[in-house]
């Protein structure tokens, strides 16, 4: 019978220790969305990678570092448009990131019905593929590249260098009177490709 009455006083012990632990609150996480200043932007300002280099058209900012890219440029919505542009700077190493096929097959994918009209140029030395999709854009958020919704009359405008160390991607979307209005930034840009 002791043994019994032991055991039930076990249990009721552990049950008050469960009941007046799990009554006390945590402290919650707090979340913070870094600051950045201009200068610590400005030092994200990378115009250079796998031997070549490149000038960053003036209008456009400088957006905080992101996962895979090497750079990440916004630009300015156009008269009429609700959002601008952005401009992404890949390299994932040499001989890696697919080929050009793959590449803009992926592009494609990434628009209903996209049809690419495709050119190739050299810049500086440099050979480029150019790549220009319209359509509705399958936005793609996260690193799975999942959609994040279809947005309508936008367009894309790519460019992929054959670069000394591997190729890098230049992507650049968003509302189509937005990248008409700095398709001439663009071309800039890729005016400006040297190697290192």
């Amino acid at each position: 019978m002791m043994k019994l009455s032991t055991i039930g006083s076990l249990l009721v012990a552990c049950g008050l220790v469960m009941m007046v632990g799990c009554n006390k609150k945590q402290p919650e996480p707090v979340t913070q969305i870094p600051q950045q200043s201009p200068e610590a932007v400005a030092a994200h300002d990378v115009n250079s990678v796998a031997g070549v280099h490149w000038t960053r058209p003036e209008r456009w900012g400088v957006q905080p570092p992101r996962q895979m890219r090497i750079a990440t440029y916004s630009v300015p919505a156009a008269e009429g448009d609700g959002e601008g542009g952005e401009c992404a700077v890949f390299h994932f190493g040499s001989g890696q990131g697919g080929d050009i096929v793959s590449n803009i097959d992926r592009w494609v994918s990434q628009f209903e019905n996209g049809k690419p009209q495709q050119t190739s140029k050299e810049f500086n030395g440099l050979k480029v593929t150019l790549v220009q999709i319209a359509g509705t854009y399958l936005a793609p958020s996260g690193p799975m590249m999942q959609s994040s919704g279809k947005k309508e009359n936008y367009r894309l405008l790519g460019a992929i260098v054959g670069a000394p160390e591997g190729s890098v991607f230049f992507k650049l979307t968003g509302p189509a009177k937005t990248i008409a209005a700095c398709e001439s930034d663009f071309n800039r840009l890729l005016g400006s490709l040297g190697k290192q």
